[in-house]
């Protein structure tokens, strides 16, 4: 979400972190460069004037005059600040009710708050937690349909539908069946429009006044740019918003949103929608989304992801192969898999510190998450011989399993090319061994003639 915004910030701060001293000259062309960054990526100007404001007076104080190294102070002053306009915090959900808990879901039409709600209900129940989800929506197509089946998909429960019943009404039903039934959490996903109106505000203010949410989210498309502070302002005055999420944050939005809609509402964003399985729900941190902007990455946030998703079983198991010098074309779809379950790769190398500068490489790599999909399909048109022992796999042999994959020839070479080359490694890592591997570094795992670091 935040590439353009980072590979522009990041142009700046290395002009100023290859210098010796700053002057205030210096400070303020850099400002002036960030602060037309902001504007493109649509943050609020009102929010840019005051950010600017905040970083320009302490950038041209005693802290960066003093400083070893002044660039570096700027830009851990720019990190400060943009934690503090995106919330100090990670700000959990409240759910501390008589149960069942309410979580109101309000926001526009197409904002993704059914896909949403099905979200919150999953990460709910990792916790433990029964949850009911109830749609509102009588007005669009099958609204109420699409919740029901993703509250099957999530396995969680799912208030039956009554054609014709109004968002009041299914309200008041689907607290008594949250009582009765002992549910821990009740999602209501209200309904949207294609804009604000009053008729909306209305329906969605009725609902909370019967239902008395501890939390009422706002769910609002990541690209939603300018207009992100009309809306959440909107909607904080009207209803009354405890806290936000950014939907389709895995696409190529500004991410002006996020720094506006906090700073204009004073309300959290709690949660930020990564994609369409209903896993894609994360944590909203603001210092790790700052070190993403400035091209830090989120180091944090990938190591949690790997632990969420590998098998720990599994890991262990190829660790003690790799010891032994082994590693095969199953230990490589093994790899594979557990790559996939952590999701969309762009957005697990956006996690990596310094990949902002390499954004134009990785634009033209055309990085495809179907890529996974077809190397796992290769080896497993493979035969279980073929797949323990790669040197059978000969011209007629690979013609043979670039059908069955449904790829070509060359596609499959590319394949064996690069088990040979992980395999080359680990056969290394397994000789060298653990003390071999500390004393020689990544560098000895290196090819000959090749220097790690180049």
């Amino acid at each position: 979400m935040f590439e353009s915004l980072s590979q522009r910030l990041s142009a700046v701060f290395d002009k100023l972190t290859g210098r010796g001293a700053l002057s205030e000259a210096d400070v303020t062309e850099a400002l002036r460069e960030v602060r037309v960054a902001l504007l493109e990526a649509d943050v609020a100007l009102p929010v840019v004037k005051d950010f600017v404001a905040r970083v320009k007076e302490r950038a041209i104080g005693q802290e960066v005059v003093k400083s070893v190294s002044p660039g570096q102070m700027v830009v851990k002053i720019v990190h400060d600040e943009l934690i503090a306009t995106l919330g100090t915090e990670g700000v959990d959900l409240n759910l501390n009710a008589v149960p069942p808990a309410v979580i109101l879901m309000v926001g526009l039409q197409g904002s993704g708050k059914t896909t949403t709600s099905g979200k919150l209900a999953v990460r709910l129940k990792k916790d433990k937690k029964k949850v009911l989800l109830a749609s509102l929506d009588v007005y669009r197509p099958a609204a109420q349909q699409q919740l029901q089946i993703l509250a099957g998909q999530a396995d969680v429960g799912s208030l039956p539908i009554i054609m014709g019943e109004m968002p009041v009404a299914i309200t008041k039903r689907a607290l008594e069946m949250g009582r009765k039934e002992g549910f821990d959490v009740v999602i209501l996903d209200t309904a949207g429009r294609l804009h604000i109106d009053e008729e909306l505000m209305a329906e969605v203010a009725a609902v909370r006044d019967i239902a008395k949410p501890v939390e009422t989210l706002l769910v609002t498309d990541a690209m939603i740019g300018q207009d992100a502070v009309t809306l959440a302002r909107e909607f904080n005055e009207k209803v009354g918003v405890t806290g936000i999420v950014l939907t389709r944050v895995d696409g190529d939005a500004r991410g002006g949103a996020a720094l506006s809609m906090r700073a204009v509402t004073g309300r959290p964003i709690k949660f930020l929608g990564m994609g369409e399985k209903l896993d894609a729900l994360e944590v909203f941190h603001p210092d790790r989304i700052a070190g993403r902007i400035l091209g830090m990455g989120d180091v944090v946030s990938l190591v949690e992801k790997a632990m969420e998703h590998v098998d720990q079983d599994e890991a262990e198991k190829l660790a003690k192969r790799i010891e032994k010098g082994k590693f095969d074309l199953n230990d490589m779809l093994s790899q594979f898999k557990q790559v996939e379950k952590m999701g969309d790769l762009k957005g697990i190398l956006g996690m990596m510190p310094g990949i902002g500068k390499m954004a134009a490489q990785l634009k033209d790599a055309k990085i495809d998450n179907k890529v996974v999909g077809r190397q796992k399909a290769i080896i497993q048109a493979m035969t279980l011989s073929e797949r323990k022992n790669p040197d059978l796999i000969k011209a007629s042999r690979k013609k043979r399993i670039a059908s069955g994959a449904g790829v070509s020839v060359q596609d499959v070479n590319k394949l064996l090319k690069q088990y040979q080359q992980m395999a080359d490694v680990m056969k290394k890592v397994g000789k060298m061994g653990q003390k071999g591997l500390m004393r020689h570094g990544l560098g000895g795992l290196m090819p000959p003639g090749m220097k790690f670091g180049r």
